[in-house]
């Protein structure tokens, strides 16, 4: 199968592509890496009038430190942020968590903000984004918003974003937590999660982030002097996990009781 007939817009700035979007709305959708939308429009689950591709615009192209943040790009692509040299001092859980994405062809042209907008419940850069309480910016002619991560992603493929809305960056905040861990129960390396743990170990408390068992990302600080197991069965009871052609519910549940113990004392046993 393929797409439907559609137009294809390639501003050559973010105020060019913010005004395709005033014009187009709903009826538009925003081309950067394409590694999820083209399968979309292949498949014709989306049929858009018009692509506004951003992929070389400039200034979406740059990694920046700012305030205490990294902000990272609407084109910055996941393999050119894995070689940017500040990436593991700075954000040593996105360093441990890239490697699981997709693989080198897809990380190739694949996104970072791409992965965030998709908000996809098993993807791994939402994930950490909302571990360390990060910021999705958006912009239109109405101005320029900022959203934290757990108020951007609504649910399985769901945003705040609005149709006239351009992502045109994201923001982790950097780390001075060094205990870090991250991994994945997947059919096969590169596919997308079954279940994701990551966790954060800082002072007398771990922080576990889950992808895969909700419709969306979440987070849950646990006390050191807590019980481990007794944790994260309640956390894996609340999520309840949902089921598809991967995993049932119950299987979703069962991982997450498995592999987040083992995470949290892979995190312990990092250096400081």
């Amino acid at each position: 199968m393929k797409p439907r007939p559609f137009d294809y817009l390639r501003p050559d700035t973010v105020e060019e592509a913010v005004a395709a979007l005033a014009a187009h709305g709903e009826a538009a959708r925003v081309l950067a890496g394409g590694q999820s939308l083209m399968a979309m429009l292949n498949l014709r689950l989306i049929e858009p009038a018009v692509l506004i591709d951003i992929a070389r615009v400039p200034e979406l192209a740059d990694i920046r430190e700012m305030s205490g943040a990294i902000e990272i790009g609407a084109a910055v692509t996941q393999n050119r942020l894995m070689a940017w040299p500040g990436l593991a001092e700075k954000l040593p859980l996105l360093a441990a968590a890239l490697p699981f994405v997709g693989h080198f062809q897809t990380r190739n042209k694949g996104t970072v903000c791409g992965s965030v907008a998709h908000a996809d419940p098993s993807s791994e850069i939402p994930l950490v984004l909302a571990m360390l309480g990060g910021e999705v910016v958006l912009r239109s002619r109405r101005g320029t918003r900022t959203l934290l991560a757990s108020a951007f992603q609504r649910g399985m493929l769901s945003t705040a974003r609005e149709p006239d809305e351009l992502i045109t960056a994201v923001r982790f905040p950097v780390q001075r937590q060094r205990r870090v861990a991250f991994r994945e129960v997947a059919r096969r390396h590169g596919d997308f999660a079954i279940v994701a743990v990551a966790a954060v170990a800082d002072g007398g408390r771990v922080r576990i982030g889950v992808g895969g068992v909700a419709d969306r990302p979440a987070t849950r600080d646990i006390a050191m002097d807590a019980d481990l197991g007794d944790a994260v069965n309640a956390l894996a009871w609340e999520l309840e996990g949902y089921e598809d052609i991967h995993a049932t519910a119950r299987m979703r549940r069962d991982i997450l009781r498995r592999i987040a113990p083992q995470v949290v004392d892979e995190a312990l046993r990092c250096v400081a």
